[in-house]
């Protein structure tokens, strides 16, 4: 027994049984159970829960700690829909408060990042009833034709099922039309909290959780990998956050298409929902470590760092999270205009490799399945910040 896995079983000691039963069960690889899963929201300490969560992580992955080199594009912020929660969108019928970018326009961001070495481009925004499935397949096109070698992950499951049923195709065929036109991955945006309960008042209009749940399958079977995220911090119970992250680990179960869970700090300025207080650090850090030990089938953890801002995402590399996501390059309002801790989310290379070593940690590049591109350990942070590749 090594000395971290001793300290860790001197700590569970100290606890009631049943929390020492669960520990012991995290040690020993076991799956702990929805049950389980609200025992450790209920009564877990943050010391307990960050030392099993931390265990996990190194167990997984060691100090390696991820990002990429990503830019966004968000389309459009016109939406049809009128989620509670969000302070980005513009109703349809006021858009002339919000922005349309044209597939050009798009095109030309794609290519103001010609000769550097980003590998992926994020495509996510609000849904617009002119913005079709033909648009987008049209767009995917122009894009691969353009650079072939860029990583397309876009739309969430939201904005795919309302196109599908626009163009009146199944789900199954409208996923093969994207992914023949170039589509590589889908993000994980949408699921917000599944149980209906939830989900009737905070975004009534939009797909339900299992609708959700059957886009990111069908992505799956077509051999595209998704991502899968939470909402947190607003109206949902303990118990509704597990149902949630039960009915993805059961999904991971059968397809195993899922390749990071990414829990989504709620946000409340300028929305709907601006009454409901913000989460503090505590109950942040508390939810990042039981999703990894809950997710147990999730290979990875990811803080989107825009969200929470530079240093609680430095913390949650303590708490189980093994992934920063990426540079994003001050090409996201999603969570700015919400009132994130990063209203100008950009981050060089070489300061987010300073962020995570500043933490302990070991960066490694990768791109978006994972493969890993540089490993940052020993880099001297000096002669990164002065390339300009790294900026």
């Amino acid at each position: 027994m090594d000395t971290h896995t001793s300290g860790i079983d001197a700590l569970i000691k100290t606890v009631d049984r049943d929390l020492r039963l669960i520990g012991e069960k995290v040690i020993a690889r076991q799956r702990i159970t929805p049950d389980e899963g609200i025992l450790l929201f209920e009564k877990g300490s943050l010391p307990l829960l960050g030392s099993l969560a931390n265990h996990v992580r190194e167990r997984l992955h060691g100090d390696k700690t991820y990002f990429n080199r990503n830019f966004h594009i968000e389309p459009t912020n016109v939406c049809v829909f009128t989620c509670q929660f969000c302070s980005y969108s513009r109703l349809y019928a006021h858009r002339d408060e919000g922005w349309e970018l044209s597939q050009q326009q798009m095109l030309d961001i794609v290519k103001s990042y010609d000769g550097k070495p980003v590998t992926e481009v994020h495509i996510v925004g609000g849904v617009h009833p002119k913005m079709n499935l033909e648009f987008f397949v049209e767009l995917l096109r122009k894009i691969k034709m353009h650079r072939p070698g860029l990583h397309i992950k876009g739309f969430t499951a939201v904005e795919l099922d309302y196109m599908f049923r626009k163009a009146k195709l199944t789900v199954e065929e409208g996923i093969r039309a994207l992914h023949a036109a170039g589509l590589d991955s889908m993000p994980g945006g949408g699921a917000e909290i599944f149980h209906p309960d939830v989900r009737s008042i905070i975004c009534a209009d939009k797909v339900d959780a299992d609708g959700w749940l059957h886009i990111h399958e069908a992505a799956h079977r077509e051999g595209m990998h998704t991502n899968a995220t939470m909402l947190y911090g607003h109206i949902e119970t303990y118990a509704h956050r597990i149902d949630h992250m039960h009915r993805l680990r059961e999904l991971q179960d059968r397809t195993g298409g899922f390749n990071t869970f990414i829990p989504l700090k709620f946000r409340n300025k300028d929305n709907d929902m601006s009454f409901v207080a913000e989460s503090c650090v505590v109950e942040d850090m508390k939810l990042y470590a039981v999703a990894r030990l809950f997710m147990d089938n999730f290979p990875h953890l990811k803080a989107y760092w825009p969200m929470l801002g530079r240093q609680n995402a430095q913390l949650t590399l303590s708490f189980g999270v093994n992934d920063l996501d990426g540079t994003i390059d001050d090409t996201t309002k999603i969570y700015s205009m919400a009132g994130s801790e990063e209203q100008t989310p950009s981050l060089s290379t070489a300061q987010l490799v300073a962020l995570i070593r500043q933490a302990g940690r070991e960066p490694v590049e990768r791109d978006t399945l994972y493969h890993e591109i540089h490993n940052y350990k020993d880099a001297d942070l000096e002669t990164l910040a002065r390339d300009p590749q790294m900026n």
